[in-house]
């Protein structure tokens, strides 16, 4: 029988797989994703079998392993094995990507006003480490409107001396979707490189890297994939793959076999626990399992009930459409002004709601992630928390 996405009921038993605290309201599943049941249970196996008999792990089962989640993995983000590794989370792809680009004293890199702060940190380390000027930064529009216009804005800051763009899929502050395949097209006729930022994207919108046509993709699967904490993956593109290298340099992999591919020095990074990678298989069946496009209408009806209802309280239109095509589990929804961390130490500390209000141009804003766990009732919480906290502050 089909699950109506309105009717909570209906979604019962997915929650379950989920064992969030009691005391916990928890709405922030883009920051860090609770790992459901099942996968949890994958992982302790994997991690029992590396406990029980670390050699016949590592030496005679681990790359097979590895492999075979691999195949998992790029039939997920729609690519080819070859052009995949993991890597930790997005933070670990993204240093590799600015390790292994390599710039010049005149080179520009270009990022946007919306990226997350991690990630602009990596590219000021990689500019000043050539002695490049600092990366550029092209302003998104106030309001969002269409493609053309959040393409014209992003290349409005793109010079001669531009060699690679790094832009967001879902914006992390801001959780709004950017046309990147129509970004990766201008670049591509500019010759502009781009690397995409994508820890939000898999799961939470159909991904299909190899029609995106970019050079690099970072992402982690912790978030909507709800795959362990310590998985994501790195894509680069064949024409790139010889210039990619580890961040930490070992065996690549195990001895006497020696790496002759681009990925195959990612195999081995020396001893360490491997099992949130070989673990991301059960949440990938997990989502299977529900069917992707039933998540993703469940997850976007929730936030898109968060959204409307605190538009209805402060009367502060978001920054994009109310459309699945500019945010999809995850939407910001702008307050009044006022204490940002203020108010989110007291949603939790009062409420035991979990939900990060950001503070981002001297605005404030609140962001609502919803995942299968989530219910409409959370979000009603949520609601007669907020009306009580910003009648306070007024």
């Amino acid at each position: 029988m089909p699950r109506e996405i309105q009717n909570d009921d209906d979604w019962r038993s997915w929650r379950d797989e989920w064992q969030i605290r009691p005391d916990t309201v928890y709405l922030n599943h883009g920051s860090f994703g609770p790992t459901p049941r099942r996968v949890r249970e994958c992982q302790q196996m994997w991690q029992q079998e590396l406990a029980s008999q670390p050699m016949d792990f590592f030496v005679r089962n681990y790359e097979p392993d590895w492999l075979a989640a691999r195949r998992c993995l790029a039939e997920f983000v729609g690519t080819r094995p070859e052009n995949l590794v993991f890597l930790e989370n997005s933070t670990a792809a993204m240093n590799a990507v600015a390790n292994s680009f390599r710039l010049g004293k005149h080179d520009e890199v270009l990022l946007t006003d919306h990226e997350y702060g991690a990630v602009v940190r990596i590219w000021q380390r990689a500019c000043q480490a050539v002695g490049a000027a600092e990366p550029q930064i092209a302003r998104l529009p106030p309001r969002f409107e269409s493609a053309e216009q959040v393409v014209a804005a992003v290349f409005s800051a793109a010079t001669d001396r531009t060699r690679l763009l790094v832009v967001s899929h879902i914006t992390s502050p801001t959780a709004v979707i950017l046309p990147v395949q129509e970004i990766c097209r201008e670049a591509r006729r500019r010759g502009i490189a781009v690397c995409i930022d994508g820890p939000h994207a898999p799961a939470q919108i159909p991904l299909a890297i190899d029609e995106l046509d970019c050079d690099f993709y970072t992402a982690s699967l912790h978030k909507w994939v709800s795959a362990p904490i310590g998985s994501g993956f790195l894509y680069a593109a064949p024409t790139w793959q010889p210039l990619v290298k580890p961040p930490i340099l070992s065996w690549g992999r195990l001895a006497p076999a020696k790496p002759t591919e681009w990925w195959e020095e990612f195999v081995w990074p020396g001893t360490r626990d491997p099992s949130a990678y070989l673990a991301s298989t059960a949440a990938m069946d997990l989502l299977a399992e529900v069917g992707l496009a039933n998540f993703r209408a469940r997850s976007h009806y929730l936030a898109q009930y968060a959204r409307r209802q605190i538009v209805a309280l402060t009367g502060l239109e978001p920054p994009t459409p109310d459309d699945e095509h500019w945010y999809g589990s995850m939407a910001s929804t702008p307050l009044p002004p006022g204490d940002a961390k203020g108010l989110q130490k007291s949603l939790w500390q009062d409420y035991g709601i979990e939900v990060p209000v950001i503070e981002r141009d001297s605005r404030r804003a609140i962001r609502v992630s919803c995942h299968l766990y989530t219910t409409t009732k959370d979000i009603d919480l949520l609601m007669n928390a907020l009306r009580g906290l910003l009648r306070r502050e007024a």
